[in-house]
């Protein structure tokens, strides 16, 4: 994912935490807030210890950054996402978590439209 997609600072987590919203499934949260200042959207993402060790955690994060970037140009601008994964998320291949996070996308409402069709882009395949 570029740098100019990530979610870095502790003040943009917290304020997203607090003003935004949630939507969750079994393996995944989502919270989402919309920020003031133009750009792309921002994607943060945590893995508790709790979920696995370093190397388990590491690879659910670069599962979801590989994920979330095919999908960068479906969310909205001006999105600050941060996206937290939950202990059964450990076990999941890539496709079943791309189904996953595209469930709760689509749950969230946040794929925005193609600007050419009147259908919503679903990335996360079918559902």
């Amino acid at each position: 994912m570029q740098k100019k997609y990530r979610l870095r600072h502790r003040v943009d987590f917290r304020r997203t935490f607090r003003k935004g919203t949630s939507v969750a499934n079994r393996q995944f949260v989502v919270y989402w807030s919309v920020r003031k200042e133009e750009g792309p959207v921002r994607i943060g993402i945590s893995v508790s210890r709790k979920v696995g060790n370093a190397v388990t955690r590491n690879r659910i994060k670069r599962l979801v950054k590989e994920i979330t970037r095919q999908w960068v140009d479906s969310l909205p601008p001006e999105t600050d996402l941060v996206l937290i994964a939950r202990k059964p998320a450990a076990d999941m291949d890539f496709h079943r978590m791309k189904t996953s996070l595209g469930h709760l996308m689509n749950k969230a409402g946040l794929f925005v439209k193609e600007s050419g069709s009147s259908q919503p882009r679903n990335p996360g395949g079918s559902v």
